[in-house]
C-alpha cells in the first residue's frame, strides 16, 4: 500500500507505527515506581510495540534524487516491489514515478524510519502496517490487502537523536538548607520536587543510606518511608543496590533513578563525607507565552492558583501520572482531570494524546483499562474532549478503531437491560470514601458513564463520517461503517438513557439511588451519580435544580473527601450557577491544605485531621501522595467557570466567554487555545475580553455581546 505526497516536504522527521511509541515509554515510565527499594509494576496488561513495521509512500521525480536511510532497527528496502542488496544508509531513486517499501523490525525499541532526501523526507503522510498479509501464488507473484495508516510522528527531526533517546529535561538545583540530624544529614528543597539526587565532593568507602520524604517525619523514618537509596563505595565503583547500577568512581554522583521528595535524609557510614547534596530537577518544558494564567484580588486564591499549577507541572511528565512519589503510573481516571486542567494552563496537546495511547494499548482487549470499569469510561469521553478543545480530527479518526473494539468489550460485559455490571474481575472504583458504600451489582453512578461512552461513540463515528479522507488508506473504516455505527451508538445511547429515571431516579427523595444489587435497589444517595447527571446533562434543567437542592446542598449526604471527586462536585455546583458558593469551598479546602504547608495539592484531605494524620494512607504512616494531578482542579475551575471561556465548536472556532466573578472583587487571567491566548479581565463594573483568534461571543446577564478577533471588547455594567 503506498500514499502519494501532495506537496514537498519542509522537515524530514522519525516515523513510527502509531501509538507504538507511547506504549513502549509507557512501559519504562509505569515501571519506574518502587516501594521501599523494590520494583512494583503496573497491575494491568502490559503490551508491546510491533517488532516489524512496513513503511511506504510513492514519489515522482523529475530528476534522480539521493536519499539517507537512518533507522532504529534492522530493515530492507524495496524499490517498486524489488528487493534492494543490504541496508544501505543511501540509495539513489530514478526518476519517474516509483513506490517505496521499508521494512524495520526491532525487538528492543519500536521500529522507527528516517529518510532524507531533496523532496523525499519520512512524515506523516507515509503509511505503515505491522502487518502486510502477503500471499504468493504459484507463478510467484505476489499479493496483499493490509491494513495501512498514517505514520506517527512528534519531535525527532534530528537522524542522530531517535525516538529511543527521548529524555525529559533536567536543571541542576541547590537545597534550602542541610543540617545535622543524629547519624546523617537532613536536606530540605524548600517544596515538593522531582528528579535525581546528587552527591558532590564524596569521600570514603563504605554504606550510604538515602532515606527520601514528602514530609520531614517521613524522610526521617528509616522504616517506614515510602522511598529509599542504597549506594556502595569502594576504591573504584559506586554501586546502587536499588538496581544494581555499577558507575566508577567518582566525587560528584547523581543517583540513577528519579524520586520524588521535599526532605531527604542521607546516612552515611563512618569515613565518608559529602560536600553538597542537591539534585537535578527533571521536567516536561512548556512554552511560559502560550501558558493559561489567573490573577485576582484574593491573595489565597492567587496562592490555590500558583500551587495547582505547579502541581501540574510535576505530574505532566512523559505522560500525565496520578502521584510523583507513590504510583507514577497513568490512571484515565486522574489523566482525564489532567488534561481539562491542561487545556486551560499548558495546552500541551501532544502530552494528551501521547496519555490517551498509552493507556488505551492494544488489542485484543482483555480489561477495562486499569482494570477500573469508570475509568475505560472516562477514556472514551478524553478522545471527544480532545477533539473538542483542539479541533484534531486526525487524532480521532487515529483512535476510532481502539474506541470501536474496546466498546465492543464493553457491550459484551452488559447485563440483560442493557446496563454495565461489575464482573467478578473488574475493579469498580468511583471514589475512595470515607463511608460504607458498597460497590457491588449494578451502580447508577456507572450507567451515567457508560451513557455518556456511548453518546460519544456515536459523536466520534459521525465526526469522522462528515470528515473523510480523500484518499483513504487500504483497509480503513468506510463512510457508510461511520455512519452505521453512528446511528447504532446513538439507539444504545438512548436507551440506556431513557431507563436511568425509571430504574434509579426516587421520587419521593427526588434523587438517584445508588445501585441494584442482587435484584434489590440499595436506597442509598450519594453525590456521584446525581452529580455527574448535571455534569453530563442526563437530566433536565428543572431534575438538576431538584438534584442540587436535595442532594449536592444537602449536609444529610455524606461528604466528599478527595480532590478527585470535589473536581466533579464543584464543577456541579459551578455549572448551577454557584460560583459565590463554589469560591469559599475551594478556599476552604485547598485553602486548609496550604495552610497545613502543602507545597502542591494532596490525594486526599480530611479537614478535621491533623499533624501526622494528613500523612497517612493505604494503612501506611506515609501512604498519601501529597503531590497528587487531581489535586489541582481549581485550573480548571477558574478557567472554565470563573473566567467562563469554553470551546463552542472544535477547536476554538467559535467559543463563549460568561464571566462570573463568583464574590471576587476583580480577576484576569488566559485561557490557551490553538490559536494563542483568549484574555478576560472583569471587575465589579466592567469585563474585558481580547481573543487572538476564533469567533467569540460574550455572555452576561442575559446579552451577548460580538468577540472581534485581535480587537478587545468591553462592556460596562
Amino acid at each position: 500500500m503506498t500514499m502519494t505526497s501532495k506537496k514537498e516536504n519542509k522537515t524530514a522527521t522519525w516515523i513510527w507505527y502509531p501509538g507504538d511509541f507511547e506504549i513502549w515509554l509507557g512501559n519504562k515510565f509505569n515501571n519506574r515506581r518502587t516501594e521501599r527499594g523494590a520494583m512494583f509494576p503496573p497491575f494491568w496488561k502490559q503490551d508491546s510495540h510491533w517488532a516489524t513495521v512496513e513503511f511506504s509512500t510513492t514519489v515522482d521525480l523529475a530528476a534522480p534524487e539521493t536519499i539517507t536511510i537512518v533507522a532504529e532497527g534492522s530493515y530492507n528496502l524495496m524499490l517498486d516491489g524489488k528487493l534492494q542488496f543490504g541496508m544501505p544508509s543511501s540509495f539513489v531513486i530514478p526518476v519517474g514515478e516509483h513506490h517505496l517499501n521499508i521494512k524495520v523490525h526491532n525487538q528492543q525499541t519500536p521500529p522507527a524510519l528516517y529518510i532524507k532526501g531533496n523532496t523525499v523526507k519520512t512524515d506523516e503522510r507515509w503509511l505503515a502496517t505491522y502487518e502486510d498479509k502477503i500471499w504468493i501464488d504459484e507463478n510467484g507473484v505476489a499479493h496483499g490487502s493490509g491494513i495501512y495508516v498514517p505514520a506517527a510522528r512528534w519531535c525527532f527531526d534530528d537522524p542522530e537523536k531517535g525516538p529511543s533517546t527521548f529524555q525529559l529535561s533536567r536543571r541542576s538545583e541547590k537545597a534550602v538548607s542541610t543540617e545535622q540530624v543524629e547519624d546523617g544529614m537532613l536536606v530540605d528543597f524548600g517544596k515538593e520536587t522531582f528528579g535525581y539526587l546528587s552527591l558532590k565532593g564524596l569521600e570514603g568507602m563504605g554504606l550510604i543510606s538515602i532515606y527520601y520524604g514528602e514530609s520531614r517525619e517521613e524522610a526521617l523514618d528509616k522504616n517506614f518511608c515510602e522511598t529509599l537509596d542504597k549506594l556502595v563505595l569502594t576504591d573504584e565503583t559506586i554501586l546502587s543496590l536499588a538496581d544494581n547500577d555499577t558507575q566508577s568512581r567518582t566525587t560528584d554522583y547523581v543517583m540513577p533513578d528519579s524520586k520524588a521528595f521535599r526532605f531527604v535524609f542521607v546516612v552515611p557510614a563512618d569515613g565518608i563525607t559529602i560536600r553538597e547534596i542537591g539534585m537535578e530537577y527533571e521536567y516536561l518544558p512548556f512554552d511560559l507565552t502560550r501558558s493559561g494564567s489567573f490573577e485576582c484580588n484574593d491573595e489565597e486564591v492567587n496562592k490555590i492558583w500558583e500551587v495547582g499549577a505547579y502541581t501540574m507541572d510535576l505530574t505532566t511528565r512523559e505522560f500525565f501520572m496520578d502521584g510523583i512519589k507513590r504510583d507514577r503510573w497513568t490512571w484515565s481516571g486522574d489523566a482525564i482531570q489532567s488534561y481539562l486542567m491542561n487545556y486551560y494552563l499548558r495546552f500541551d496537546t501532544e502530552a494528551v494524546k501521547r496519555t490517551i495511547r498509552q493507556l488505551r494499548g492494544k488489542d485484543p482487549v482483555t480489561a477495562h483499562v486499569n482494570t477500573i470499569m469508570d475509568y475505560t469510561f472516562y477514556w472514551f469521553k478524553s478522545v471527544l474532549d480532545y477533539y473538542q478543545f483542539t479541533g484534531d480530527i486526525a487524532f480521532v479518526r487515529e483512535m476510532y478503531p481502539r474506541m470501536r473494539t474496546l466498546m465492543s468489550y464493553c457491550l459484551g460485559r452488559t447485563n440483560e437491560e442493557g446496563m454495565a455490571e461489575g464482573q467478578p474481575d473488574d475493579w469498580i472504583f468511583v471514589d475512595w470514601v470515607d463511608f460504607p458504600m458498597h460497590k457491588r451489582g449494578i451502580l447508577c453512578f456507572e450507567q451515567i458513564l457508560f451513557c455518556k461512552s456511548l453518546q460519544t461513540m456515536s459523536t466520534c463515528a459521525a465526526i469522522c463520517r462528515d470528515n473523510p479522507l480523500e484518499n483513504p488508506p487500504q483497509g480503513s473504516i468506510s463512510t457508510e461503517e461511520y455512519q452505521q455505527d453512528a446511528e447504532y451508538y446513538d439507539q444504545l445511547a438512548k436507551s440506556l438513557h431513557d431507563k436511568l429515571k425509571p430504574t434509579f431516579w426516587d421520587e419521593e427523595r427526588q434523587a438517584f439511588m445508588h445501585s441494584i444489587e442482587d435484584g434489590q435497589m440499595n436506597t442509598m444517595i450519594t453525590k456521584f451519580p446525581n452529580m455527574f447527571a448535571i455534569i453530563y446533562d442526563m437530566v433536565d434543567e428543572k431534575d438538576k435544580q431538584t438534584i442540587l437542592d436535595k442532594v449536592m446542598l444537602n449536609e444529610q449526604i455524606e461528604a466528599i473527601t478527595t480532590p478527585y471527586m470535589r473536581f466533579y462536585e464543584l464543577e456541579a455546583l459551578c455549572k448551577m450557577g454557584m460560583q459565590e458558593t463554589v469560591l469559599p469551598e475551594i478556599k476552604a479546602y485547598w485553602g486548609g491544605m496550604l495552610r497545613e504547608g502543602a507545597t502542591t495539592f494532596w490525594e486526599k484531605y480530611i479537614p478535621s485531621e491533623s499533624g501526622t494524620q494528613h500523612l497517612s494512607m493505604y494503612g501506611r504512616p506515609y501512604g498519601k501522595s501529597l503531590c497528587h494531578a487531581w489535586g489541582a482542579s481549581p485550573i480548571y475551575l477558574m478557567g472554565r467557570y470563573y473566567l467562563g471561556v469554553e470551546p463552542q465548536k472544535p477547536g476554538y472556532q467559535a467559543y463563549t466567554v460568561r464571566p462570573m466573578l463568583g464574590g471576587l472583587q476583580w480577576m484576569r487571567g488566559d485561557v490557551p487555545t490553538p490559536f494563542g491566548k483568549i484574555h478576560v479581565e472583569m471587575d465589579e463594573h466592567h469585563i474585558t475580553v481580547y481573543s487572538d483568534g476564533g469567533e467569540g461571543t460574550l455572555c452576561f446577564q442575559g446579552k451577548t455581546y460580538p468577540i472581534p478577533c485581535q480587537q478587545p471588547v468591553t462592556i460596562n455594567y
